[in-house]
């Protein structure tokens, strides 16, 4: 097979993954994006001279063997169902579809493709997660009961940079985000090492105003908590995309002999501990170290971004497309829509006082049925529908007219 011929959706996020591909010896052959300014700035970031197009089907024109879904976060469906109709492997960022009722369109236009999909989750490639993932797999923890997974990113109080960058218009899906959507870092690393599955979801929302002065941010929630029950009758807490305490991505995950976890605030260090009369022989009852990456690609790895983890998941990627092979669970299709339902549900959980809610057998074309009308949604599309639900656990909650003409006054060049 010659060199593949990857195109990229989305200037931002997807020019970061783009350089991983053109590691691995890809060739990246065009870009779609309808923001020039952005296209412009992304070209000269990748630092290749590849065509623009502001339509996604003249894109598919170039006829990529493969496509980069990094378009905004809850627009990534429709474009996967395009591909899978020519029969294009798709690389789909976070999160794979943002209503229940895409999750049976994907599905359905998948099953009748021979495309590959690939959920791009990369936290469970960070080297602590590897590494937990390794301990798991080996059998000295026993039967896995309960595990914690936080992935938390607060900003600095009126951060301009971010809002220009990131969350450059008042629709924009990051103003609007509910903490329960942005999943898949915090639940992704703890399935990957399991091997557990989310079956009931249930969660309950920090509510704490932010008090910046110029935003269009429409959450004013600080976290979401959330508890699944799993298919295993293990038990899992993840908390979305959080903004409390410290800057963190924090791992736990226990056993009946003993538990393992990253330690937050000490590098790549694990903390492997074992009940005392439990400890496996050659190891000590608390084991406090720095893995190591074991990897034939660790000059390349510690070039990519988010802890080597772009770089480890686009060679997955094509690792699957190059052996005509599905990928691993849980960055499958069907993992992939199984954690955007712990998503959502856990969201409408949260509108409704905690209320538990059961994921749907996406592989059950009865239940399918059921999901079809089930368009409910927080975010604004680029199609012109507009929310559904409210976004925030507050239903009262309002931005103040100061605060967003802060925020247009930010916006101008």
């Amino acid at each position: 097979m010659g060199k593949l011929r990857i195109g990229i959706m989305g200037a931002g996020r997807g020019i970061d993954l783009a350089k991983n591909f053109l590691l691995l010896d890809c060739e990246v052959v065009a870009l779609c994006e309808k923001d020039k300014k952005r296209a412009v700035a992304g070209i000269e970031k990748l630092g290749i001279e590849i065509p623009v197009f502001e339509d996604f089907d003249e894109f598919l024109e170039q006829k990529p063997d493969a496509v980069v879904l990094a378009n905004f976060f809850h627009e990534h469906t429709p474009f996967a169902v395009k591909c899978f109709e020519k029969n294009i492997h798709v690389f789909c960022e976070c999160i794979s579809n943002s209503t229940l009722a895409e999750g049976v369109e994907l599905l359905r236009a998948y099953e009748k493709s021979d495309s590959i999909y690939m959920l791009a989750e990369n936290y469970p490639q960070m080297i602590f997660n590897r590494e937990m993932q390794k301990i798991c797999r080996e059998g000295s923890l026993g039967k896995f009961l309960y595990a914690e997974g936080e992935y938390n990113h607060p900003l600095e109080p009126n951060c301009i940079d971010f809002s220009r960058a990131c969350a450059y218009f008042i629709e924009h899906w990051r103003n609007v985000l509910p903490r329960s959507y942005y999943v898949t870092h915090s639940l992704a690393p703890l399935m990957c090492a399991t091997g557990a599955t989310p079956k009931r979801v249930s969660a309950t929302a920090v509510f704490a105003p932010f008090d910046d002065k110029a935003t269009a941010r429409q959450v004013a929630d600080r976290a979401a908590i959330i508890t699944t029950l799993n298919d295993d009758n293990s038990v899992f807490r993840i908390t979305g995309c959080s903004a409390f305490g410290a800057h963190h991505n924090r791992y736990r995950i226990c056993g009946i002999n003993g538990q393992v976890e990253n330690i937050p605030g000490m590098g790549e260090k694990v903390m492997l501990r074992y009940n005392e009369w439990s400890v496996p022989e050659g190891m000590e009852e608390n084991n406090l170290y720095d893995p190591d990456w074991n990897d034939k690609d660790e000059d390349f790895i510690k070039q990519s971004g988010h802890g080597g983890g772009d770089y480890i998941t686009a060679r997955m990627f094509l690792d699957c497309v190059r052996e005509k092979k599905q990928p691993p669970f849980p960055f499958d299709v069907y993992s992939a829509v199984n954690m955007a339902a712990v998503a959502i549900l856990a969201h409408r959980s949260i509108l409704n006082d905690g209320k538990a809610f059961y994921i749907p057998d996406y592989r059950d074309e009865e239940t399918r049925k059921k999901l079809e009308e089930d368009t409910l949604s927080p975010f604004y599309y680029s199609d012109g529908r507009r929310p559904t639900i409210p976004c925030c656990s507050n239903i009262d909650y309002k931005l103040t007219q100061e605060q967003i003409d802060g925020y247009l006054e930010l916006m101008k060049d």
